[in-house]
């Protein structure tokens, strides 16, 4: 027995429905094509655990992991109206750095818990609070249990949590760890371009998306956060750089 085709159509579109995921939540973008496209929802989620570490134990792959989430930060901060807060237990941080990735001083609260345990006490009482348009914290060990419990308060207040994973030991891959973070990047330095004066031009990273809920793994060279937060794609690479992205070199945890 043959279906009539008008039948077939309600079902199909049906069926259509259920194979698209549905966006029900805010999306943050980079406002870089090469790699929104590449992100399951367009970018970002807005309410989520993001979670970064350097690629090497190098102090250049571990500033440039720090301006990748400070540009991030920066945007929803420019976007919302919001100060952002920035929880670490080090006494390292440069303020004129993050203010050329988008950070001004008077754009960011800090916070300097004594230890890993009260760092995350320190993050689950400000998105409570909704004080911050974004919180950026800095953690060597964090379980997965406490990775759920943030990934849960980000979504439910609908905030950003970018957590920057810092090694504790130089061989020690922070990834080795399972987490419940909605996406997981390694970010390393890369060669800036050449100039026609004596100069440095301005800063590459390596971007490898570990891992991502509902998408692929990519890498890409990116020119680094600018006084807005946003990212770029180098002028030269152009189209060929969107096209090498692909399985990151490293292995998702």
């Amino acid at each position: 027995m043959s279906v009539a085709p008008d039948s077939l159509a309600p079902r199909i579109e049906q069926l259509r429905t259920i194979a698209t995921p549905v966006t029900d939540y805010r999306v943050l973008p980079f406002g870089v094509e090469a790699i929104d496209r590449r992100l399951a929802a367009g970018g970002l989620r807005a309410g989520a655990l993001h979670e970064a570490t350097a690629r090497s134990g190098s102090m250049a792959d571990d500033g440039a992991a720090t301006l990748f989430l400070a540009g991030i930060a920066a945007r929803e901060a420019a976007s919302t109206g919001g100060p952002v807060l920035w929880a670490t237990c080090r006494c390292d941080l440069y303020a004129p750095g993050l203010a050329q990735a988008g950070l001004s001083s008077a754009s960011v609260l800090y916070a300097q818990p004594a230890d890993d345990a009260a760092l995350l006490a320190v993050i689950e009482d400000a998105v409570r609070d909704g004080t911050p348009s974004a919180i950026v914290a800095e953690a060597s060990k964090v379980s997965m249990v406490a990775t759920r419990r943030l990934q849960l308060v980000a979504a439910e207040a609908d905030m950003p949590v970018l957590l920057l994973r810092r090694r504790r030991a130089r061989d020690q891959d922070p990834f080795a760890e399972p987490s419940a973070a909605w996406t997981r990047w390694r970010i390393g330095s890369a060669p800036s371009a050449r100039l026609d004066v004596a100069g440095v031009g301005r800063a590459r990273w390596s971007l490898d998306l570990a891992r991502q809920r509902g998408g692929e793994s990519f890498s890409l060279i990116v020119e680094g956060s600018d006084e807005t937060g946003r990212l770029a794609v180098p002028a030269e690479l152009g189209h060929r750089a969107a096209e090498t992205v692909g399985t990151a070199r490293h292995a998702a945890a």
